[in-house]
C-alpha cells in the first residue's frame, strides 16, 4: 500500500492515493452467470470504432503501477473503457474501495476507469464475457506493461483489418522436441504461433466461445488451466486457431516497458525506491521464473493437444511496423546510410 512518503520512483509511477469512507465508492461485481444466453450482448449493437481493455490485476505491491497503466489507456483515442479485473479474492475490501475510487479520477481522457472484482483468483476469469463491453474488440493485457498510446492506436488498426485473429506485441512458439518425440513451449527468431496475455487484441466473440463453449473439451481444458494456474493465454491462441486456421498477428510497438520482465536489471535507475519497486513487480508475477514457467507451458501445450486430439496453432510470420521509411541505402560523406536521411 502506498503511504504519503515519498520515493524516487519514476514520475509515471508516483500516484497517490486518497482514503475515502468505504459507504462513498463501491465496487462492482460480476454477475452470477455471465454466460447465460440472457445476458449475452447482440454482436451488431457494438461499437467498432474503439476497443474496451481489460487489464488483470492481482498484486497490492503492483497498485501504483497498475493506476498509472491504466490512466495512460485511458487516453488512448482508440479505448472506449478500462476495466480493471482485481483478481485476488483476500485484497481487504477497503484496499480495493481506495483503489477503485483512484482509479475513476485519474483517467487521462474520456475513457472511464472501473475496478471490478472477481470472486476466484482464476486466470480464466480474464476471458470472462461481460455485459459492460460495448465493443467489438477487446484489449487484455497485465498490470505490468507500459505502452504508448500511438502503439494502443496503431496495433487497433492493424486489428481491424485482421478482426478474426489475435493482434500482439509479444510471441511465443510451439515446437516438437524429436528427440523427446512431444510438443514444447520455445521461442523462434522467425517465426511465431502464440502472442501472450501481456498485450493481446481480440474480437469480443471469442471471449464468449472460451468460456462458454466447446463442450466437456473446454471445460477440461480451462481446468488445467486452473491447475496449472499458468497457459490461459496458450488456450485462446488454441480456440482462435481452431476458429480461424491461422495464426496471429504480431505488431511492433514505440515503447514498450516490461516491468515484469525477469530480465530487468535491479541497478537499472530509479533511485532506491525504483528498485524496490521493480523487484516487487517481478517478484509479484505468477509467471516470473523462466526455465520452469517454459516447461509447465510445454507441459499446457501436450495436455490440450491430447484432449482436443488435435493441433490447432498455426505459425505466422514477420511483424507489422508502423513505418515505411526507405530501405534503400546510399552512400553520403562516405558511409553507407538510409537514403532519406
Amino acid at each position: 500500500m502506498v503511504t504519503g512518503k515519498r520515493h524516487a520512483v519514476p514520475v509515471s509511477l508516483s500516484f497517490l492515493f486518497f482514503f475515502i469512507p468505504l459507504d462513498v465508492f463501491s465496487l462492482r461485481t460480476l454477475s452470477p452467470d455471465p454466460c447465460d444466453s440472457l445476458n449475452r450482448r447482440d454482436t451488431r449493437t457494438l461499437r467498432s470504432d474503439q476497443l474496451t481493455v481489460l487489464i488483470n490485476g492481482y498484486s497490492e505491491s503492483r497498485i501504483p503501477l497498475l493506476q498509472s497503466i491504466a490512466a495512460t489507456y485511458s487516453g488512448c483515442p482508440s479505448v472506449s473503457s478500462v476495466l480493471v479485473l482485481w483478481g485476488n479474492p483476500s485484497t481487504p475490501t477497503r484496499t480495493l474501495t481506495q483503489l477503485a475510487h483512484n482509479l475513476s479520477i485519474s483517467s487521462f481522457g474520456s475513457a472511464p476507469i472501473s475496478l471490478i472484482r472477481q470472486s476466484t483468483s482464476s486466470l480464466n476469469a480474464r476471458f470472462l464475457p461481460r455485459a459492460s463491453i460495448e465493443t467489438r474488440a477487446v484489449l487484455i493485457c497485465d498490470d505490468d506493461v507500459e505502452l504508448d498510446p500511438k502503439s494502443v492506436d496503431f496495433a487497433f488498426r492493424i486489428w481491424r483489418s485482421n478482426p478474426d485473429r489475435l493482434v500482439g506485441l509479444f510471441a511465443r512458439s510451439h515446437d516438437v522436441d524429436l528427440q523427446k518425440r512431444e510438443w514444447i513451449y520455445t521461442v523462434h527468431p522467425d517465426k511465431y504461433s502464440i502472442v501472450l496475455t501481456k498485450f493481446i487484441m481480440m474480437k469480443t466473440e471469442y471471449l464468449q466461445k472460451y468460456s462458454c463453449g466447446g463442450g466437456e473439451a473446454m471445460d477440461e481444458m480451462r481446468r488445467i488451466v486452473d491447475e496449472m494456474r499458468n497457459c490461459e493465454d496458450i488456450l485462446m491462441n488454441f480456440v482462435v486457431a481452431d476458429e480461424t486456421n491461422a495464426g496471429p498477428v504480431m505488431v511492433g510497438a514505440e515503447r514498450v516497458r516490461d516491468w515484469g520482465d525477469a530480465r530487468n536489471d535491479e541497478d537499472s535507475g530509479g533511485g532506491d525506491g525504483g528498485r524496490r519497486l521493480k523487484s516487487k513487480v517481478r517478484k509479484a508475477g505468477l509467471s516470473s521464473r523462466r526455465a520452469e514457467h517454459r516447461k509447465r507451458r510445454g507441459s499446457c501445450i501436450r495436455e490440450f493437444h491430447r484432449v482436443l486430439g488435435r493441433m490447432p496453432l498455426r505459425y505466422s510470420y514477420g511483424k507489422v511496423v508502423n513505418s515505411v521509411g526507405e530501405q534503400g541505402l546510399c552512400n553520403k560523406g562516405g558511409k553507407l546510410v538510409f537514403c532519406d536521411e
